[in-house]
């Protein structure tokens, strides 16, 4: 995957500030097959934009374009992450459960893709057997 300038996107629901940040092309892609590969997740649009995960009807975070990748977290976990350097705060819910993981470079994509991962894994364990 090559980084490169972003282009403003506005069906990927970001603004123009968001938007100035680089972006890792086929992002997209590569998050999708990642995460639709696991058990029972689906794929919905998104309400601001991009593409949503879910397992059942919990969002387990959503991708919007090549640039940005949100995650629901319990806030003792979200803080963890956080803490750890290994997200960043929600880009417009910053003191909620939410982290953003902006993707500068394939290493942010992979780091993204195991966070999903770390999403669903929650998920499932609240879900209903």
């Amino acid at each position: 995957m090559a980084t490169r300038p972003l282009e403003p996107d506005p069906a990927a629901g970001l603004s123009e500030k968001e938007n100035s940040h680089m972006s890792v092309f086929g992002a997209n892609e590569t998050i999708k097959q990642a995460v639709l590969s696991w058990d029972g997740v689906a794929a919905y649009p998104h309400r601001y934009g991009g593409t949503e995960y879910r397992l059942g009807k919990r969002e387990i975070g959503h991708v919007h374009g090549d640039s940005l990748v949100d995650i629901p977290f319990p806030t003792k976990v979200r803080n963890e992450l956080v803490s750890a350097g290994r997200a960043e705060p929600h880009h417009v819910l910053p003191k909620s459960g939410w982290v953003s993981v902006y993707l500068r470079a394939a290493t942010d994509v992979e780091r993204a893709i195991e966070l999903l991962r770390f999403s669903f894994d929650l998920a499932a364990q609240k879900a209903p057997k």
